[in-house]
């Protein structure tokens, strides 16, 4: 539940809003399913004639087929391709002049197309969107100078980023044999290898009403979306659609540590990733428990990293923690910091590990637990004020495996969790040899793909989509 928006009313406060007896209800989506078994998700929010049209695929990069990684990102540039009556490039172009904006993402889990139109534009990103679920026109033409731009893209946002070339080694450090090993946008010399027909294979094994997901949120019931997406999706016919067989990731045994220095890296950082359960996978009981520990360890300037690094001993000038338990496998969780001015980041390394030896072997407490749990309810209040939050946790969530009534389930369990809980989490997951140590550092910048010394990357610039 990440991300979630500011929506509490003038006056009313958290502690109020969740001691009410509906304080489950989270989105209060209305839900369906078309006769060719895709899923359909309305999230009516009437403030203005808005809303957002989702379409999510449950396929992402993990789901590829060895030796061809990047697929998945590769199949959501090709989908704006055209069709045979929407022409390359006419997808995007159509919705702007209708006073809209396109774009889509693609994760490890999943794959999402989104439109932000008028109301009364919603039919017309319905056919557009149905159109090229179905009838999507594939050639060589476009394929390979679009290969370029993925290419580009992969050099702009990892290969020049020394940060995102950090976390890429340290992800595949961390996974040794789950396909989370691989990056979403995937590794070069693959992208430089695979065909068009990889990408229509893709295409037409995983692109199916049956293994897609609409979500629309805003001024819209479910009364009367449904016979819109009768007419441009139920049409739509079903098709086999292979399981999703993830490879196993063996009990970690070793701690890693992954060093990156790079002339363009001004401000040393420190990273540590934890190999953890998801809702889906590992020690499952401990994902609502996670939550609440990453809260107690990150959360402001009241957690435990903020106030024992950056204000009692002044050794970082950020510190932070993340823990994301929807993936359909293993997760991570997450521990990084930066050191303050004439900090030497094994300093800061030194009391990082007593900071976290220490909350794994002492504990929380019981008000650190409650003043998360606290927050993080507040946050859901805080989401149900914007027109996309629902959509894309919703959307988010039924493509990774989970049920709608998980998503609106979620504050209760939360408020369920103890402080006992919270510590056998801590236990479980905050251990040495699950763990990839990353230090970013300053120095030499080592060689390219092909072995030649890399180049400074001043000024280089993450960019929008190059889509």
């Amino acid at each position: 539940m990440k991300a979630l928006h500011h929506a509490l009313a003038v006056g009313i406060t958290a502690a109020v809003l969740f001691a009410a007896p509906a304080w489950a209800q989270v989105f209060n989506p209305e839900t369906f399913t078309l006769k060719n078994g895709m899923q359909v998700i309305v999230v009516p929010n009437h403030r203005v004639p808005v809303v957002s049209h989702m379409v999510w695929y449950k396929v992402g990069a993990a789901d590829e087929v060895a030796g061809k990684t990047g697929l998945a990102h590769m199949v959501e540039h090709m989908m704006f391709k055209g069709t045979k009556v929407v022409p390359a490039g006419e997808f995007s172009r159509i919705v702007a002049q209708n006073g809209g904006r396109d774009n889509a993402f693609t994760s490890s889990d999943y794959t999402a197309f989104y439109q932000n139109v008028a109301v009364d534009r919603l039919p017309l990103v319905m056919k557009l969107e149905a159109d090229r679920m179905a009838n999507l026109k594939l050639d060589d033409k476009d394929f390979q100078p679009e290969r370029q731009v993925v290419l580009e893209e992969r050099r702009m946002r990892i290969e020049n980023d020394p940060e995102a070339l950090l976390s890429e080694q340290m992800e595949a450090s961390l996974y040794l044999n789950s396909p989370y090993h691989h990056p979403v946008i995937g590794w070069r010399n693959e992208i430089e290898r695979y065909k068009v027909e990889d990408v229509i294979a893709f295409h037409q094994r995983w692109y199916a009403p049956n293994n897609a997901v609409l979500v629309v949120s805003g001024d819209i019931t479910a009364a009367q979306l449904k016979p819109l997406a009768e007419k441009y999706y139920g049409v739509i016919p079903p098709r086999p659609v292979p399981v999703r067989a993830r490879t196993e990731e063996p009990p970690p045994v070793v701690a890693r540590t992954v060093e990156l220095r790079d002339p363009d890296v001004h401000q040393p950082s420190w990273e540590r990733l934890y190999l953890a359960p998801s809702y889906h996978k590992g020690d499952t009981q401990y994902a609502y428990p996670l939550q609440v520990l990453s809260e107690v360890i990150g959360g402001g300037a009241t957690g435990r990293l903020y106030k024992g690094l950056v204000v009692d001993q002044k050794v970082a000038s950020y510190a932070s923690s993340g823990y994301d338990p929807a993936a359909v496998d293993l997760t991570s969780f997450s521990i990084a910091a930066s050191p303050s001015p004439g900090i030497e980041v094994a300093k800061l390394q030194e009391s990082l590990v007593a900071l976290i030896q220490s909350i794994a072997t002492t504990g929380v407490t019981d008000e650190e637990v409650r003043r998360a749990k606290d927050r993080l309810q507040a946050n859901v209040a805080y989401a149900k004020d914007s027109l996309h939050t629902g959509a894309r946790v919703l959307g988010g969530a039924i493509a990774s495996g989970q049920t709608v009534d998980d998503v609106e389930a979620w504050p209760q369990r939360i408020a369920a969790v103890t402080t006992e809980q919270v510590n056998a989490a801590a236990r479980a997951v905050l251990k040495d040899e699950g763990s990839v140590t990353g230090l970013l550092l300053p120095g030499p910048g080592g060689t390219d793909e092909n072995g030649e010394p890399r180049p400074s990357r001043a000024g280089s610039s993450m960019g929008r989509d190059l889509r």
